[in-house]
């Protein structure tokens, strides 16, 4: 029987998949350990002031209720800001839970309630008084138009961006101008799986943590920090995430509240979030663009401005990388670009799938729209017009791009020459249909991670890293990559995941996890497969005598010469001919920095949006989404459509639904639930379609892999928004677009 091992580029299923169907997959608040007690979170009710007291005694007179923490008896921690300090933390003062009597931001917690049940904990959360002296708060960065300053440090990753040319002077000169301003509001990630931390103490005081995380490593070394432990006395796991878009990648502070509790109570704590104070961990900040663009008489750019001002928080200097993408998506010789922020009484913004990207390509690509009709140019036509061939940001040319071959692909699909140019031309009874096109640039990013593959005698693999997986498809491509690279079944690979025990990876966000874990899973195959090389050529009459790693090849079980495959021998009786039971090895994956500093590494995609809108009721229907990604080397076509696909769900979302109300005059998001922060459903959704264009890119890492979780989200809100101009003639530039802008 011959098996097929040849698995990188096909859809096999999600390995996980029934341990996440029958229910036999734990997340973080569901995992059972001995004597278990439960906090709840009691969250401020100001946006700014100071706490004058809190009624603990009425509580704690309660049986079964066994503490309540507060900056009243929080215990010590860590004193300096380095030691809270994660691997994403922006520049500033990390927040600090029960630190002292400061509220900083509405719903911020001020006490931690521990009983055991949670029913009890929950009903004393609900009773325990807190009295506080209310300060003047700010939190509407729209009455901060004029206050903003460019970022310091800004945060982990985040770039200056780079200005070329004499914009200014190319806008005078140019033939048609456009400037505008662009707005989106807050918006929360909103998982379904809700944050929470439990904590097994062990009898010798170690801890097993369960944390909803993007990155164990980062919560482990978190932990251990700020509460003076080693790392040996704080195991972090996580094996399965029920979604997170970014809100994993920090910390929260329910782990925080969970471990000091344990540590003083000296038994396990599960602390959960509810869905209210999912909404005070993190968001995509309120934003305010503003795009000037002007065009030669050739309808090609002469000049390029895009300024961006978004919210932070009083303590840290959260900074997202808004205007850079207009600087390298189209080819502009005159360019300026200038990115502020503005400190509110909020807590800090958080990295939100494509984090900065999402964010400045919904204003520059509905800004192409607004020049292409200012040119009298075809949108598409316009975006071809002006297409780079280099990164002229980084003066660079790209390691791949075949952005083009994305462009004319949809507009075949599309059939985009059927749509004519002017507005409110096409319709079905009193439904208008509007055609809108926009696209997108996202980092193809790769960073060091390690593997271990370890092989027994009955020919099973065992690959483990402590990556993430936040329903991506991690388990499934990995244990491709290692199948593949072993010439073995995939059910007799396993991967492993999720666990500080485990070898380094870092934390799952910026789509660089394909290529970071899976080169590293790679390399642990191929040193493993060395081993095995080196013991087959031991065995009696070795038909592998004499022959390199290079001369050899995995392929159904067997190692065999590539010149002559009737050379062979079975894995399985390597290592039973050895008398091992086990082999193994290890690897670290680095990025090439040569090749980084040579190449602008990045994926690229194109959306094409068909919306319907209703005359009289303003309603707005997406009936077709195309998305056309450029995304170097699918390793798996199943999983990397379902990532796209779960993007353009988000972006008709972000069109059309999403946003987080405040009521300023109370600091505070109004909608903090999910019936009133509004959200997709099945009904919203008609036909999506996902195509890839792949890529040859010798120079990204030794996968070619390129990210595409973020990427598919680009584009979406601007396809839909430039969709729903050509319905209707109404240029809507505040999203998201409820049927009122519309009547």
């Amino acid at each position: 029987m011959t098996i097929n091992t040849k698995y990188v580029g096909k859809a096999p299923n999600r390995v996980e998949g029934p341990a996440k169907v029958t229910g036999t997959a734990k997340y973080s608040a569901e995992f059972e350990v001995p004597n278990l007690a439960y906090g709840v979170v009691v969250s401020s009710t100001i946006a700014k002031g100071r706490i004058k007291s809190i009624g603990a005694d009425k509580v704690l007179a309660l049986p079964g209720v066994l503490q309540v923490f507060s900056h009243e008896n929080v215990p010590r921690q860590a004193w300096f800001d380095r030691a809270w300090k994660d691997d994403i933390a922006p520049g500033g003062s990390p927040f600090r839970p029960l630190h002292d009597d400061e509220v900083k931001f509405s719903q911020q917690p001020v006490a931690l309630v521990v009983a055991e049940t949670f029913e009890l904990a929950r009903y004393a959360a609900g009773i325990l008084e807190v009295e506080y002296k209310e300060e003047k708060h700010e939190t509407d960065i729209e009455q901060k138009r004029d206050e903003g300053h460019a970022p310091g440090k800004g945060k982990s990753g985040y770039k200056p961006p780079k200005s070329r040319g004499n914009a200014n002077k190319a806008l005078d000169e140019a033939e048609h101008r456009i400037r505008e301003e662009y707005i989106h509001g807050t918006q929360h990630h909103n998982p379904m799986e809700l944050y929470a931390s439990t904590v097994h103490y062990h009898p010798d005081g170690k801890l097993t943590i369960y944390d909803k995380t993007q990155g164990v490593y980062n919560c482990q070394q978190y932990v251990a920090k700020v509460f003076g432990l080693s790392k040996d006395d704080a195991r972090v796991i996580n094996l399965y995430n029920g979604g997170a878009f970014g809100s994993g990648l920090r910390p929260q502070y329910e782990l925080f509240l969970s471990v000091m509790a344990a540590l003083e109570l000296k038994r396990s704590v599960r602390v959960t979030l509810t869905r209210q104070q999912m909404f005070s961990i993190g968001h995509r900040p309120h934003t305010l663009q503003t795009l000037e663009m002007g065009t030669n008489p050739d309808g090609t750019l002469a000049a390029l401005k895009h300024y961006c001002l978004h919210e932070t928080s009083r303590f840290e200097e959260y900074t997202e990388n808004v205007v850079n993408w207009s600087g390298m998506l189209y080819q502009c010789d005159n360019v300026h670009l200038s990115n502020q922020v503005a400190a509110l009484d909020v807590y800090t913004p958080q990295d939100m799938r494509a984090p900065g990207a999402a964010t400045g390509s919904f204003a520059l690509e509905v800004a192409m729209d607004e020049m292409a009709y200012a040119a009298g140019l075809d949108p598409l036509d316009f975006r071809i017009r002006n297409y780079a061939e280099t990164d002229q940001s980084e003066n660079l040319p790209f390691s791949s791009k075949r952005l083009r071959d994305c462009y004319h692909l949809g507009a075949e699909k599309f059939c985009w020459s059927k749509r004519p140019m002017a507005p409110r031309s096409m319709r079905e009874g009193n439904r208008l249909i509007g055609w809108g096109v926009a696209g997108g640039v996202w980092d193809a990013q790769m960073n060091k991670a390690s593997a271990k593959a370890t092989i027994t005698a009955d020919g099973y693999l065992t690959v483990e890293s402590a990556a993430g997986e936040n329903g991506t498809g991690t388990y499934t491509i990995m244990t491709q990559i290692a199948a593949e690279t072993l010439g073995l079944p995939l059910e007799a690979v396993t991967f492993r995941l999720g666990d500080t025990n485990m070898p380094e990876a870092p934390v799952q966000g910026g789509s660089w996890t394909a290529a970071t874990v899976g080169t590293a899973v790679q390399k642990a195959c191929q040193a493993l497969g060395e081993k095995l090389l080196k013991l087959a050529q031991k065995m009696d009459d070795s038909p592998l005598k004499g022959a390199s790693l290079d001369d050899v090849e995995f392929v159904n079980g067997q190692l065999r010469l590539r010149t002559a495959p009737e050379q062979s021998v079975v894995l399985r009786d390597v290592l039973q001919t050895s008398g091992e039971r086990e082999i193994a090895a290890d690897s670290t994956a680095i990025p090439n920095l040569i090749n980084m500093a040579k190449y602008s590494m990045h994926s690229h995609n194109v959306v094409f949006a068909e919306v319907m809108v209703d005359e009289d009721l303003g309603t707005v229907h997406v009936s077709r989404v195309l998305n056309v990604c450029a995304a170097g080397r699918i390793l798996n076509q199943k999983t990397a459509r379902s990532q796209v696909l779960g993007s353009v769900v988000w972006g008709i979302s972000m069109a059309l639904m999403e946003e987080t109300v405040p009521d300023h005059r109370f600091g505070r998001y109004m909608n903090h639930n999910y019936a009133e922060y509004h959200i997709p459903v099945n009904a919203d959704i008609h036909n999506i379609e996902v195509l890839f264009v792949e890529e040859e890119d010798p120079y990204v890492n030794p996968l070619g892999v390129k990210g595409i979780g973020e990427l598919g989200l680009l584009g979406v809100a601007a396809a839909i928004t430039n969709a729903v101009y050509h319905a209707t003639g109404k240029r809507v530039r505040r999203l998201p677009i409820y049927l009122d802008k519309l009547l």
